[in-house]
């Protein structure tokens, strides 16, 4: 028999439609928007706010403070942050714009701002703000070009 386990804390307000798998921890004063999906193993920690149609992908880690905005993609075990100097008594929370991507294993420094429909590359240590509408990739995590390329490849790929 399959269970599904999970963690909803106190004044959690989710929105219509929002759907959450197997051993997923949703901590208090969160709040998550319409048709948002969250994988399996998913950590969402307490005052996060997720806005609507959101895919986030399992074993994903976002702690306090983090701001993700709407239609925005989140791949499997990235990793937020909200404190630059461990064990600081002051959080900072990472504010991902609509439309951001956010590719597998990236790491995501306290403070930043990933922009509008920007895209950060699989594995990328971001350190520094994302410029809306670039994509970045490496570590530290560089512009290497734009979501128009971006587009493009994706197109080609899907195509071939």
């Amino acid at each position: 028999m399959s269970e599904v386990i999970r963690h909803v804390g106190k004044n959690v307000r989710l929105g219509r439609g929002v759907k959450f798998w197997h051993f997923t921890y949703i901590g208090d004063n969160t709040e998550i928007g319409d048709e948002t999906k969250i994988g399996s193993l998913a950590h969402i920690d307490y005052n996060v706010k997720i806005g609507k149609r959101c895919k986030i992908e399992g074993m994903v880690y976002i702690p306090p403070l983090t701001v993700i905005g709407d239609d925005v993609f989140v791949g499997p075990g990235v990793i937020f942050t909200n404190d630059p100097f461990p064990m600081s008594p002051k959080m900072a929370g990472v504010k991902v714009e609509d439309g951001a991507v956010i590719c597998a294993g990236a790491m995501l420094k306290a403070g930043i701002t990933v922009g509008r429909g920007s895209v950060v590359g699989f594995g990328s240590v971001v350190t520094k703000d994302v410029p809306s509408g670039k994509v970045v990739y490496g570590n530290p995590a560089r512009v290497q070009y734009g979501v128009e390329e971006y587009l493009e490849k994706k197109r080609r790929w899907e195509q071939g």
